[in-house]
């Protein structure tokens, strides 16, 4: 059986016609026949290059085209009646990134008809157009299609690099998957492949890749992606079950083109609604001697994800637009850390800081962390709870007023109406999930200029949606610290031998429980069945509704290790940080949110010690949504899946409230992943055109 070769290596095992595409008349007096030229790669270190200094370098770079693999990699190089293939052009044009389009009209752009290639350099300020004949190259003319503004042009492409690569994340990967392809559609990933000797031959003479993704199409069609080009493949997130993109013809070009426009629209709309945070200004942050001494008092090497966000914090807070950047990390991957750095910066600016958590231990843990740190630091930290006496509460109010406090620590106490600072500057939300958008909104109604700063594990559809969108800057935390382990995950159906047998292991090797049973009505009952497995273990008891002295004493009594079971509500899913405890246990894990379950995982495994989490249901209860969390759960085993939770977490939940109707269909056409794609590009030249 024979292969019809084309761009991205696709192989056919049916021949597609090319739908016919009226162009326009050629015009002689507008368009300059060529000689030569040479299409520069889009990658970064070109993208740091102006247009006119790759004319001054031409001469060089034709001479390293001839002996410098980067060069013949990321450089083609053509001549007029040159003898080449057009499939071997369009091969190589995709794989130095070009985005196939139905309508050459920005750098970076190709389209096809027939044998005539339109194409937008990225080193040049015309676009091109290219006529095969045959085998021969025959004309290369300069199209009357000019850039208007070089260095818009290359912010905006950086940006698009930068998405590509956060949405070019295909771990985890699974036969039967849909993937979207940039350039081709919707197909369905088949699996990893060597390439077939019999395809080999029929090819160009050049050196091969070993493996490709393997995608099928509508009609049999099958794509071959070579792997380490991944960039142009996202994974499909929509609310319906798609069909499959026929390969070849301009269809799927015609439906990104619709798509774009769509986006575009909507771009403006949601816009507008930024508008007043768009033009809000502040004074630009400055590094002082504080962030430089807090930099020596931690204790641990900083990973490269958090070296980077917090890089990208310090660049935000240098300029004179406010902040509002989500950081994306795992539980126990550092994202404190970033809060404290930030908070000090801001306040050697001579601003306050309030950091907000959902739960009096989240914001307990943090003020300890915080008051250790700042402890040589003429810095004032406080914390104001439910738990904070009422005669402290009044002189914090005080001074927070008066500016004698720099950073304050709280949960929703930091929100209320009597709560004033005299010059808050940076807010930290952490958990964002756990907050309505108007409690998110409510200090910031009265100050536009306030900078602010998301940690999540997952963030919630909407916080995610408006972020890929580029209507809120993201930074991930994906690097585990140094000898963290994943977490073994179980998705079993409730027996008391599974119970008993993983207490047992846990206790064996000196190390504690948590047992979560979310009915705080039964909790009592549970905690006597327990006792019955006979497991020689010691049981404490946490939820909301003990007065918060016995929330103090089970909480004190499980870290000292006086007990080794704590059954507890959900409770435990914010700042419990026990590094002996490796053992989870969720009697009903059917009443667990994705996101939630992930977040609820994160509090065992963070030390060097093995983390088991058992996700139990009851028997023959498993199905529909519950069933589809749980799949998920178990497929995120991985450190640092956050992320990819939060986005099947969003694709679980369907389209919610985050999306209207008409952009729900717009995102069923080409998936979630290339819509905010598109979304985040409008947004850019809108924010750019603005200025």
């Amino acid at each position: 059986m024979g292969y019809k070769y084309s761009q991205q290596y696709m192989f056919t095992d049916k021949i597609h016609t090319t739908d016919k595409i009226h162009t326009a008349e050629k015009k002689q007096d507008t368009i300059k026949t060529l000689q030569e030229v040479f299409i520069a790669g889009i990658i970064p270190y070109f993208l740091e290059k102006e247009v006119f200094w790759f004319q001054e370098n031409k001469e060089t770079i034709l001479c390293s085209i001839k002996t410098q693999s980067f060069w013949q990699d990321n450089v083609l190089y053509l001549q007029k009646n040159q003898k080449i293939g057009l499939s071997e052009v369009l091969r190589k044009i995709d794989e130095m990134g070009y985005e196939k389009v139905f309508q050459t009209k920005e750098p970076g752009e190709f389209s096809q008809a027939g044998g005539l290639v339109d194409i937008f350099p990225i080193n040049s300020l015309s676009a091109l157009r290219l006529d095969f004949l045959g085998n021969t190259l025959e004309n290369i003319e300069k199209l009357p299609l000019e850039i208007s503004d070089e260095k818009t042009s290359r912010e905006l492409l950086k940006k698009k690099l930068k998405s590509q690569k956060i949405f070019s994340d295909l771990k985890g990967l699974k036969q039967g998957d849909y993937l979207v392809h940039l350039d081709h559609g919707i197909g369905r990933f088949v699996g990893i492949q060597k390439l077939e000797q019999e395809a080999a031959r029929q090819l160009p003479d050049r050196k091969l890749p070993s493996s490709f993704y393997v995608l099928e199409y509508a009609a049999g069609g099958k794509l071959y992606v070579p792997v380490g080009l991944e960039r142009k493949l996202t994974r499909y997130i929509g609310f319906v079950e798609p069909k499959l993109s026929p390969l070849g013809g301009g269809l799927w070009q015609k439906t990104k083109k619709k798509t774009k426009e769509e986006a575009e629209k909507l771009a403006g709309e949601l816009l507008a609604v930024f508008a007043e945070k768009e033009i809000a200004r502040r004074p630009a942050y400055s590094r002082k001697e504080f962030c430089e001494s807090l930099e020596q008092t931690f204790a641990f090497e900083l990973t490269p994800d958090q070296k980077q966000v917090l890089s990208e914090i310090e660049n935000d807070l240098a300029k004179t637009k406010p902040m509002d950047r989500i950081v994306c990390g795992d539980v126990g991957f550092g994202k404190t850390e970033i809060a404290l750095r930030a908070a000090v910066l801001a306040a050697e600016n001579g601003k306050q800081t309030a950091i907000i958590a959902p739960t009096t231990i989240l914001a307990d843990q943090h003020f300890t962390t915080f008051k250790s740190r700042l402890e040589n630091l003429p810095l004032k930290t406080v914390m104001l709870s439910r738990l904070t006496k009422e005669t402290e509460k009044k002189k914090i109010l005080a001074e927070l007023k008066t500016g004698a406090i720099e950073i304050a620590v709280g949960t929703h106490s930091l929100l209320a109406k009597n709560v004033e600072f005299k010059n808050l500057g940076l807010l930290i939300i952490d958990d964002e999930q756990k907050f309505g958008v108007k409690q998110k909104e409510i200090l910031r109604q009265n100050n536009a200029c306030l900078d602010v700063l998301y940690l999540s594990a997952t963030p919630i559809p909407r916080t995610l949606y408006f972020a890929l969108s580029s209507l809120k800057e993201m930074s991930f935390i994906q690097t585990a610290p140094p000898g963290r382990k994943s977490i073994k995950t179980f998705v079993l159906p409730f027996a008391k031998e599974i119970v008993r047998n993983a207490i047992i292991e846990e206790l064996a090797r000196n190390g504690q429980v948590y047992f979560l049973h979310n009915r705080i009505g039964t909790i009592e009952a549970v905690k006597k069945a327990l006792n019955g497995l006979n497991c020689g273990a010691t049981i404490g008891v946490l939820h909301a509704k003990l007065k918060q002295n016995e929330i103090v004493q089970a909480m004190g009594d499980f870290q000292q290790g006086k007990t080794n079971i704590l059954l507890a509500t959900t409770i435990i899913e914010n700042g419990l940080d026990i590094p002996n405890v490796n053992t989870l246990i969720v009697d009903d894990s059917t009443k667990l949110g994705l996101a939630q379950a992930y977040q609820i995982r994160g509090r065992v495994g963070r030390s060097h010690r093995q983390g088991f989490a058992y996700f139990l249901y009851p028997k023959r209860k498993l199905k529909g949504l519950a069933k589809k969390r749980l799949q998920a759960l178990k497929r995120a085993e991985e450190l640092g899946s956050g992320y990819k939770i939060a986005i099947e977490d969003m694709e679980i939940r369907g389209a919610g409230n985050i999306l209207g109707r008409e952009q729900s269909g717009s995102v069923n056409k080409v998936g979630l992943n290339l819509y905010c794609q598109m979304l985040s590009e409008a947004v850019e030249k809108l924010k750019i055109a603005s200025r």
